[in-house]
């Protein structure tokens, strides 16, 4: 029989919205909401580009072949500590290089990630379109 637990809040030791957690020999507090993924998304490259599924992700711009910028419903914080991965792939194969960029012009963009779509194969490298990309963002948003 499967159990199901509903709370609104939970708090622990050090502070509200935290737990503490003690492992290898001391006392560590983790707060829940730190490793959650504050934006993802799953698009098509290729022709028109379109989301397939996301989350706080909420304009997907073609900028040119490669070339994708995805827009955020809630921003990043402003000191623009996050990350962003993801994986691309073209009839089952996946590409050698996706490259993210947060940083622009000396600065931290906070409300949006570009991606280039590259490829570098045995006899070619470039920009492309492909059918399946996905993308994963964690940091602290505003």
């Amino acid at each position: 029989m499967a159990s199901i637990l509903k709370v609104d809040t939970i708090t622990g030791v050090a502070t509200a919205g935290s737990i503490s957690v003690t492992g290898e020999g001391n006392s560590t507090t983790t707060n829940l909401q730190q490793g959650l993924a504050k934006a993802w998304a799953t698009f098509n490259a290729d022709g028109t580009p379109a989301f397939r599924d996301s989350f706080n992700s909420s304009t997907l711009t073609d900028n040119g072949t490669g070339d994708m910028t995805i827009s955020y419903t809630n921003s990043f914080n402003g000191a623009g500590d996050y990350t962003a991965g993801g994986q691309v792939c073209y009839n089952g194969v996946t590409t050698t290089s996706y490259c993210l960029q947060p940083y622009s012009d000396s600065t931290i963009i906070t409300t949006s990630t570009r991606y280039s779509i590259l490829y570098n194969t045995a006899s070619a490298v470039g920009v492309a379109d492909y059918s399946y990309c996905s993308t994963i963002n964690q940091g602290d948003l505003a």
